[in-house]
């Protein structure tokens, strides 16, 4: 065990980290890429083959090459899918949460029925659910 510890000094492990660190950032890299390219509206299949080609046959290359000539283009699709979502996420919340101005009479009517609102309080509800 301690043959091992003296091995492994300081540096050792310092650079192992770094080493692992960099290969996840590379990872990282290679799935924003495929992705932008995937997603990309502007670019053709044929477009999007030779990307996917040129990643995959010369990786380091061919990321550094889309990051400089289509890196602009990732912020904008990314930007359009954030606003899809919030898009997506607004609509959602309103069908699920709307509720119909008859209803929320209703449910007044209901509660003034059981005692547990009062004429004025029913009436001030009243308007401001049908406003």
């Amino acid at each position: 065990m301690h043959v091992l510890a003296a091995e492994w000094g300081t540096g050792q492990v310092f650079w192992s980290m770094l080493w692992f660190f960099l290969f996840f950032i590379w990872i990282w890299l290679l799935i924003t890429v495929f992705a932008d390219i995937f997603r990309s509206h502007d670019l053709s299949g044929v477009a999007k083959t030779i990307w996917v080609l040129f990643v995959i046959l010369v990786p380091y290359l061919g990321v550094f090459v889309y990051l400089i000539a289509r890196g602009h283009k990732m912020q904008e699709h990314a930007v359009e899918a954030a606003q899809a979502q919030d898009l997506a996420m607004r609509q959602y919340v309103q069908t699920v949460a709307a509720v119909s101005p008859a209803d929320e009479v209703a449910k007044l009517a209901d509660l003034k029925a059981k005692g547990v609102i009062d004429d004025a309080e029913y009436e001030r509800l009243k308007a401001k659910a049908l406003a």
